[in-house]
């Protein structure tokens, strides 16, 4: 199954790496959600990405709208990442990838590399995919993006 802009958001259940429960069917109706998959802690790219949502996380939560980011990586590795460039949202393990499965952040490559795809979901709050972007080297893409479509929501 493809998942669409337009098609009702699979259900999650999954707790952070500081141990907070995050489920998609609590959020609906009270927050947008953007789900950010990304490759791994303290890379590159997908550290300018985390910065960036960092960065628009206050403009993001004004706007009644929850940021999680999803890696392979480890709580403990997370809980670093987090303190180092001080991420104000949740980070999540997905170590054995069954988030990245049901949003379709993997592919053969990803798989072979032990790493995710980068790509980001807008949830609506009536539970709607609003926006996928998958540019895989564009960490501004992806946060460009989300506010302009958050913006567009509110």
């Amino acid at each position: 199954m493809t998942l669409r802009v337009g098609q009702t958001a699979p259900d999650f259940d999954v707790r952070s790496s500081s141990g907070k429960s995050l489920r998609l069917s609590e959020l609906i109706g009270k927050k947008n959600v953007v789900l950010y998959f990304y490759p791994g802690d303290f890379t590159m790219v997908c550290t300018r990405e985390t910065c960036g949502f960092r960065d628009a996380y206050a403009d993001l939560a004004d706007k009644d709208t929850e940021v999680i980011g999803i890696s392979t990586d480890s709580d403990d590795s997370h809980e670093r990442f987090a303190k180092e460039y001080a991420v104000p949202f949740a980070l999540v393990a997905d170590t054995n990838r069954e988030l990245a499965r049901t949003y379709e952040a993997e592919n053969l490559l990803t798989k072979l590399l032990g790493r995710l795809a980068r790509v980001t979901y807008v949830i609506d709050k009536k539970g709607t995919i609003a926006g996928v972007f998958k540019a895989q080297l564009s960490a501004n893409e992806h946060v460009q993006g989300v506010k302009d479509l958050i913006a567009k929501l509110s």
